[in-house]
């Protein structure tokens, strides 16, 4: 069960992503067309990004115990994949909180700046 770890800590995070997502609205609850198309092309560059690095030397498996011992390829274990997915899953969900935080900031100071200039 120990060779699941990892797997399973991915799992357990890209569960977290989809509650925020959910919660906030923030990728595929605010535009599920959009992400079902954006989330896959970053896993894939990313997964092309490997396969380069991995075909020049660059990039080498690192096997634990925590790892399952799959591969969907030479240096490329199973759990790549859900990482990818998380590290482009979790990019997006920060990208939309971020925009929503600064268009939150803009509308506070615009009211405030309504509010001072109808106080005088």
């Amino acid at each position: 069960m120990i060779g699941f770890s990892y797997l399973a800590a991915l799992a357990i995070s890209l569960t977290g992503m989809v509650v925020l997502d959910r919660r906030f609205r923030l990728f595929f609850w605010r535009d599920a067309r959009r992400a079902r198309i954006v989330l896959p092309l970053g896993v894939l560059f990313f997964l092309v990004w490997d396969v380069f690095g991995i075909a020049l030397g660059i990039f080498f498996r690192g096997q634990t115990e925590f790892m399952t011992g799959l591969l969907i390829g030479p240096e490329l274990p199973i759990e790549e994949v859900f990482f990818l997915t998380l590290l482009s899953y979790l990019t997006m969900n920060a990208y939309a909180a971020a925009g929503d935080l600064l268009d939150a900031r803009g509308a506070r100071r615009a009211s405030a700046s309504i509010d001072a200039g109808g106080a005088g």
